[in-house]
């Protein structure tokens, strides 16, 4: 029986809600199935046939460590997704990847630790000078951890957020703030083996009165994806599959969306590494899911 190992955190022991209705769903289907944290020591990789990434929320803050580990791991057993698609998607600079291969990205200016903050931001905030408000957020970010929302009349305050990124040695970018998120909220698409299985409407989650450093709280809704949602998901998939050489659709992946003043679609996260897949607000994914990974596993025991 192939084992399978659903990865999250011992930081993050209990706040995934999806980990449980996956691991049902895999002992449903007679998958070997266990529940193993990233960061511990005890753990043997190699008895598992694959290692699929669920909540290693933690990684962030230990985002060196964590690049070690999946290194290790690769060598070990099969990384799910893999392991240059994790490398690549942790970091937002894929962004740029994605935009040079035209997908529609919500406009985003990297600013380095090199870099003089204030010059950046004033630079960034005269080339959008139509967008009333802007977000400051590092390129290794989850949770909407040290991001932040802001008006124009606070670009001290926005430099000063930049500055103390740059200081820390993390990679940092600018991006106009969409006011359609706080009438329409996202479109998250979720697909499983490269096909569409549900969306959800995620709200707001930025408010200019949000302190730093905390796990904003997410309103989470199901939510029919436009035709034209699914369109530029798929974009967004094919690209990064064509940018990574990849030969086969991935496992998993989540396409944040978000509208622009004309109504089109933006593309603000491709999540391949460790998203919510919100089961809960889609009957029948959690066995979707399962299902995918159990003819993966098969298709991997018969190779």
């Amino acid at each position: 029986m192939s084992r399978l190992a659903l990865v999250t955190a011992i930081a993050s022991a209990g706040q995934d809600d999806d980990l449980s209705p996956l691991l049902d769903a895999c002992l449903a289907r007679g998958l070997h199935a266990e529940i193993r944290a990233w960061d511990d020591p005890s753990v043997a990789w190699a008895r598992y046939d694959a290692v699929l990434l669920r909540s290693p929320w933690d990684y962030t803050e230990r985002y060196a460590e964590f690049l070690d580990w999946c290194a290790r791991v690769d060598a070990a057993s099969r990384l799910l997704n893999p392991w240059p698609v994790l490398r690549w998607n942790s970091d937002k600079r894929y962004l740029a990847d994605l935009a040079a291969r035209g997908v529609p990205v919500v406009a985003t200016v990297f600013v380095e630790p090199d870099m003089d903050p204030l010059p950046a931001l004033q630079e960034f905030l005269a080339a959008h000078a139509d967008a009333a408000e802007f977000v400051v957020k590092p390129t290794v970010s989850a949770g909407s951890r040290d991001t932040q929302r802001y008006v124009r009349a606070q670009e001290f305050a926005a430099a000063n957020h930049l500055a103390r990124l740059l200081d820390e040695g993390r990679s940092a970018m600018l991006q106009p703030y969409l006011a359609a998120v706080d009438r329409d909220g996202e479109t998250a698409l979720i697909h499983f083996n490269g096909v569409f299985s549900h969306a959800i409407r995620k709200g707001a989650m930025l408010q200019r009165e949000d302190a730093l450093n905390l796990r904003a709280v997410e309103r989470i809704n199901a939510r029919e994806a436009g035709d034209d949602e699914r369109t530029v998901a798929l974009h967004a998939l094919n690209a990064t599959g064509a940018r990574l050489d990849l030969e086969e659709p991935l496992a998993y992946a989540r396409v944040d969306l978000i509208r622009d003043a004309q109504g089109q679609p933006q593309l603000l996260e491709l999540e391949l590494c460790e998203p919510s897949l919100f089961f809960a607000h889609a009957p029948g994914s959690a066995e979707r899911f399962a299902q995918v990974l159990d003819e993966l596993l098969a298709t991997s025991a018969a190779e």
